[in-house]
């Protein structure tokens, strides 16, 4: 059977439409999942960079805690330097005033003279040597000659040892000084400073804890005591 050219253009027009419509389908599935890959893309890239801001900031707090924790410890690291500084002075005006106050103890004759006899004495003891000299000041020359008679007669007594004195008359201690002795050994080379000031130091030292302890408290951060 042949066909008409009407029925031909009528075959073909039917064709023409199929591949137009399966066309415009194939088209719309390229769109749909073109943009459905976009959307998905764009949500990736969007995550991505909502992670990194995210980060940043986060970075950024993190940055600004570690500032703010390193400015308060040197605040208060300043502020305890303050104290300790406060602390310091105050102990060395009390030693200050203490020192001022030595110069009382040798206008007293009893009591001084019996001080002279206990650090005559201890330096004997300390040096255990057979030969001894004594510095002192001038105006003390007579109480300490007397204190060293009386201390010769001790010194002997209790180390059963005999011991010879000298008073070195060629070099007095400074005027200045509050009083005391120093002991030296016979060739010079050993001293015990037992002058006021020197016994004040040496008390300062020992006796700094307890200071401390009466002028300020005891210290909440130590964890032992001596």
């Amino acid at each position: 059977m042949t066909l008409s050219d009407a029925d031909v253009q009528k075959q073909i027009k039917h064709m023409m439409a199929f591949i137009e419509q399966e066309a415009n389908e194939k088209a719309e599935e390229i769109d749909s999942k073109a943009e459905e890959e976009f959307n998905i893309e764009k949500g990736r890239l969007v995550q991505t960079q909502r992670v990194k801001i995210m980060e940043f900031y986060e970075k950024k707090e993190k940055q600004i805690d570690q500032h703010k924790k390193i400015q308060m410890s040197n605040l208060m690291n300043q502020a305890r330097l303050k104290v300790l500084k406060a602390r310091d002075d105050m102990i060395v005006d009390l030693l200050s005033e203490a020192r001022q106050r030595l110069a009382d103890i040798a206008k007293d004759p009893a009591r001084y003279a019996t001080l002279l006899e206990g650090l005559i004495l201890q330096g004997f003891y300390q040096l255990l040597e057979p030969k001894v000299t004594v510095r002192c000041r001038q105006q003390d020359l007579e109480m300490v000659q007397a204190a060293i008679a009386k201390d010769i007669i001790i010194y002997k007594d209790t180390v059963k040892s005999n011991i010879v004195v000298k008073i070195d008359k060629d070099r007095f201690l400074s005027p200045d000084i509050c009083g005391g002795v120093e002991v030296y050994n016979d060739n010079g080379k050993i001293k015990v400073s037992n002058t006021l000031e020197s016994r004040l130091d040496l008390m300062g030292q020992q006796m700094m804890p307890e200071i401390r302890v009466s002028l300020f408290g005891p210290n909440p951060n130590r964890k032992f005591l001596d």
